[in-house]
């Protein structure tokens, strides 16, 4: 028996793209399905600037195949040099659509962060001002800090003083991981959101540690217990307007992820919609898809939502994603769940 499920075109509110030979390899696979992308900034160097900003969209859409339709959202990276004024120019142009906030050391290419958060008061409060959405990477990066309690502290630590110190800042809590994070949301009614990857909704930290490391379920944030996966997919599957989908799809080479010191991030741009429609008929919420993959995460940005439909498509036969994408410098490997989908994207 065949089963359809129609759908406003999705966008991703969290992705990285990279640049170079990766970016060519890995943006079908996002423009393929999603309309629309915030793309993280989070480059060596980073993408500071408007003018950069500029520079890497322009690189961005000539990567783009003949005939794909996708438009790259593009961000800042918040650094303790950042000039409010050109945040504001940028923002005031239609170029910019969201600042990313790393702490100093938290992931990926994050070592041009935030340490001391005193020293981006003026960029924040211009973006309170001008309604610019904050991205945050929520994790503090003390080094007594156990790394699975590391969002919950930056909640309590950072977090809450922020939105205290600037009201009107509106917020978005990217790829929230604990039930702290999933009720930090719930009780906040106002100017603050938050995305949910596609892999939390998946896999747990034994999925990451039991039987063996598993490379390409390594990202940060960590994995955490079954219980805060449970309150992940709770939040995703419950209708509420304020979380939407964020995949942090974060292409490396298999090289880099299965090394001794394996690089953080989950590749799943290729089949996230399939494993979201398997994920979201499991826990009885088809008719919420939408709504988290297609229309909350426009409503909160203050953009339209895409006129543009998706069909997806449940069988009886197996769905065989590739284990691969391959690059002009290597394979980067593809999020495998663990299990049998029965979904695919209708071409």
């Amino acid at each position: 028996m065949t089963q359809n499920l129609t759908i406003a075109r999705p966008d991703d509110w969290h992705l990285h793209l990279r640049d170079g030979a990766m970016l060519q390899a890995v943006l079908p696979e996002t423009a393929r399905h999603f309309a629309r992308a915030i793309i993280m900034p989070n480059l060596v160097p980073p993408v500071v600037t408007g003018a950069q900003a500029v520079a890497y969209k322009d690189r961005i859409i000539a990567a783009l195949p003949q005939g794909m339709c996708f438009e790259p959202l593009m961000t800042l990276y918040l650094t303790e040099d950042s000039d409010p004024e050109d945040i504001a120019t940028a923002h005031a142009t239609g170029l910019i659509k969201a600042v990313k906030l790393y702490p100093a050391g938290a992931t990926t290419n994050s070592a041009s962060g935030v340490a001391d958060f005193k020293n981006v008061r003026a960029s924040l409060d211009k973006m309170a001002e001008i309604g610019l959405p904050l991205c945050v990477h929520g994790e503090v990066t003390d080094h007594d800090i156990d790394i699975f309690d590391r969002e919950a502290i930056f909640i309590d630590r950072v977090l809450d003083p922020i939105r205290k110190a600037t009201p009107g800042l509106r917020v978005i809590m990217e790829h929230i991981t604990t039930s702290d994070g999933v009720a930090y949301v719930q009780d906040n009614a106002t100017d603050l959101g938050a995305t949910i990857t596609t892999h939390h909704l998946i896999i747990n930290r034994n999925h990451l540690l039991v039987g063996g490391i598993k490379p390409h379920y390594y990202c940060l944030p960590v994995a955490k217990r079954e219980e805060h996966r449970l309150a992940l997919r709770a939040a995703a599957t419950s209708g509420d307007a304020r979380f939407f989908l964020g995949t942090d799809s974060a292409p490396h080479l298999d090289g880099d992820k299965e090394s001794a010191c394996g690089c953080a991030g989950c590749f799943t741009a290729t089949n996230t919609m399939a494993l979201l429609a398997h994920v979201f008929e499991e826990d009885g919420a088809l008719d919420k898809l939408e709504g988290f993959a297609s229309r909350n995460g426009p409503n909160f940005y203050g953009l339209p939502v895409n006129e543009e439909t998706i069909t997806l498509v449940k069988t009886e036969q197996t769905t065989v994603f590739p284990d691969k994408i391959e690059s002009a410098n290597g394979p980067v490997t593809v999020f495998d769940p663990g299990y049998d989908v029965f979904w695919t994207v209708a071409d």
